[in-house]
């Protein structure tokens, strides 16, 4: 068993070509004990954005705080807190924050390997 609270988590900027205001935390992963999946908190500052992307695996996020959009190619999706989204493998997406005066977090939980 293993227990932590975000505020003890490292907070880093990821390397990702095309975000903007984005910071990374890793509370669960493999080096803690994790067999399949890990979960990912992004924060994203107002004004910021990920980059448009794929990647060849699923993830499944949760609206922790704020308000955003989940775009895809065809499509922008609201995102509010309490949402969950499901992202499939190969799909193109970007998450942008919608609030001026708010962070946008999110829970993004990857199979272990896409940490």
């Amino acid at each position: 068993m293993y227990i932590t609270g975000l505020d003890k988590v490292e907070k880093t900027i990821p390397q990702m070509e095309g975000a903007k205001g984005v910071f990374k935390q890793i509370p669960l992963s493999r080096k803690d004990g994790v067999p399949a999946f890990s979960f990912r908190v992004f924060t994203i500052k107002p004004g910021g954005h990920t980059p448009f992307h794929r990647h060849p695996s699923e993830h499944m996020n949760y609206v922790i705080n704020g308000k955003g959009v989940l775009v895809a190619e065809d499509k922008e999706y609201e995102l509010n807190e309490g949402d969950f989204a499901l992202v499939l493998p190969g799909e193109k997406h970007q998450y942008k924050n919608s609030l001026k005066d708010r962070d946008f977090r999110i829970i993004c939980a990857v199979p272990k390997e896409y940490e």
